[in-house]
């Protein structure tokens, strides 16, 4: 995309922070391999004014109305629970700067497009990314909401807005719709509605909620999700408020605990309970909680599965095998120990079961070097970790599975050059 034409404040930021970045795509060559990036956010509170129109329920929609008169719509909304603790790094990380629906000069490439749209292909294109999965931010609290109606009403208007205004741009952005998991019905709905959009490539769950991932009522979400071959993400987060986090009493204890806190409860329930084996086809990642939990909870598991096969009785292999068919995001990537990582990934093998992300914008993201430069990684493990696995696990035939053809390599190589 050439940028010649945005206004300072939806790019200048971004290709401040990521010059580095350009600098590392264009050494590694990444115009010879297509990158997916599988965990990339914007901040959908930016646009809250344009959810207003998108509501289905009345009630819920006035309660929003309501919130933007009051000035909130650059802000966390009162209408969705919000988080304690220090995300932002007291503004010490940059990110993009906020700009209005129409801040495009006319004229200009690509005027009329949606800001989120400019601002997130602009970071992809510093980072030689192809393509990625845009989620929301805020929105990823929405699961501790204490009214479920309303939750449902957020979700439902977040996932018309996003597919009439920001997806429909470019196939370079893809989604997996939050689905308001308090309300089983409500999730078949959503599938239902918005499962064939071409843009929407799977469906995802905040991980940061208490009800149990085996309950029954989701039996026929899991099997729609199976049959039309969608893929089901469980996004970790952190909640302070949770009564076992809340005893640790800094930000970063309970940001390296509460990520992959959420995700273990959900995971040693979906096993335990038999749900791969009930439902074999569905496909499941576990995203944004890094990866040295993972060993851990696989040897856990089949450690206590051994002694005690009865509770169950689902199971026909160990734990730590069913785990290995799911598939996990890489961020945040621990590097501390490259022989403890490389241990790590032959235990999932992460050839076949990992996928790339950058969590960009938030103050903790990933570069695609921080798999490229692996010593441990042959070039065929590196180019399938950042890419190929997500293209055939979410069937993006418009991506190529081999090197890039021709057409897309160069038109890659351009961007890259003049982002500089």
């Amino acid at each position: 995309m050439n940028v010649k034409g945005n206004p300072e404040n939806v790019t200048g930021e971004t290709i401040s922070t990521l010059r580095n970045a350009r600098v590392q795509a264009l050494q590694r060559g990444y115009d010879r391999f297509p990158i997916f990036d599988s965990d990339a956010h914007h901040y959908e509170n930016e646009s809250f004014a344009e959810l207003e129109q998108y509501f289905d329920d009345d009630v819920v929609g006035q309660m929003w109305s309501a919130f933007l008169k009051k000035g909130g719509a650059s802000r966390g909304s009162t209408i969705m629970p919000t988080q304690v603790g220090n995300q932002d790094v007291s503004g010490r990380i940059l990110r993009y700067g906020s700009i209005g629906s129409k801040g495009r000069d006319p004229g200009s490439e690509g005027y009329g497009q949606h800001p989120d749209f400019v601002k997130t292909t602009t970071a992809m294109d510093m980072m030689g990314i192809d393509a990625g999965i845009l989620f929301p931010t805020p929105m990823l609290n929405l699961g501790l909401h204490p009214q479920v109606h309303v939750e449902v009403a957020i979700s439902m208007a977040y996932a018309r807005w996003i597919t009439e205004r920001v997806l429909p741009e470019n196939g370079r952005i893809k989604t997996m719709l939050y689905l308001p998991f308090g309300d089983a019905d409500a999730c078949v709905e959503i599938v239902e509605r918005f499962g064939g959009h071409a843009n929407v490539i799977g469906f995802m769950v905040t991980s940061g909620r208490y009800r149990p991932v085996h309950d029954n009522v989701y039996a026929t979400l899991y099997r729609m999700l199976e049959e039309r071959a969608l893929p089901i993400c469980f996004h970790a987060l952190y909640n302070w408020s949770d009564q076992s986090l809340a005893q640790l009493n800094r930000f970063i204890s309970v940001h390296a605990l509460g990520f992959p806190f959420y995700n273990m409860i959900h995971l040693t329930n979906m096993i335990i309970n038999g749900i791969p084996e009930r439902f074999p086809g569905l496909k499941v990642i576990w995203m944004e909680s890094g990866v040295s939990w993972i060993p851990f909870l696989m040897e856990r598991l089949d450690s206590e599965y051994m002694m005690r096969t009865s509770e169950a009785p689902l199971l026909k292999e160990r734990p730590s095998e069913y785990m290995r068919r799911f598939f996990y995001t890489s961020q945040p990537m621990e590097r501390g120990d490259l022989e403890f990582l490389e241990a790590t990934f032959k235990r999932i093998d992460a050839a076949r079961t990992l996928l790339y992300a950058s969590d960009y914008p938030h103050w903790d993201f990933d570069l695609p070097s921080v798999i490229y430069d692996l010593p441990f990684l042959d070039e065929n493990e590196k180019r399938r970790i950042l890419g190929r696995n997500a293209i055939e696990l979410f069937g993006l035939s418009e991506f190529s599975t081999e090197d890039v053809e021709e057409s897309r390599q160069a038109s890659k190589a351009e961007r890259l050059e003049a982002l500089g």
